[in-house]
């Protein structure tokens, strides 16, 4: 089984987008992804909690959490969506950068553009790994 940590400065927004995507379209017996933040926020951006929502995704129950060596501990993959310069060089990782528009304070369009790019690069990647659910 693959783990992927999806990053991201506050994990109020991008990072918990990406995440939940890949759990629900990851086949889940290859792959996991799990989210975190360098600096944590207080609490999701509810903006992004309502243009997952109007997808059928609940993030009502998500809290940003710091990145710590203790959660990349046994993944495979990091990927950073807007923040790969804070989060610290680990080697046994793999790395991709997705350089994605913060959602916060943008207008409910706008972040539904950025949700929507963010489940194409998901995507992606799942068929890239193998690791798509019923693939």
């Amino acid at each position: 089984m693959s783990k992927v940590i999806f990053a991201c400065t506050q994990n109020a927004g991008l990072s918990q987008m990406a995440a939940a995507f890949f759990n629900v379209m990851a086949d889940p017996d290859k792959a996991q992804a799990l989210t975190a933040g360098t600096q944590p926020g207080e609490r999701m951006h509810p903006v992004v909690l309502e243009s997952m929502r109007e997808i059928g995704i609940d993030l009502g129950d998500a809290k940003p959490r710091l990145l710590t060596d203790a959660l990349a501990r046994d993944a495979q993959w990091l990927i950073t969506l807007g923040c790969g310069e804070a989060v610290p060089q680990a080697t046994q990782l793999m790395r991709e950068d997705w350089p994605l528009e913060d959602p916060q304070g943008k207008s409910a369009q706008q972040v539904e553009r950025i949700r929507d790019e963010i489940a194409a690069r998901v995507s992606g990647l799942l068929e890239r790994e193998g690791w798509m659910r019923g693939g």
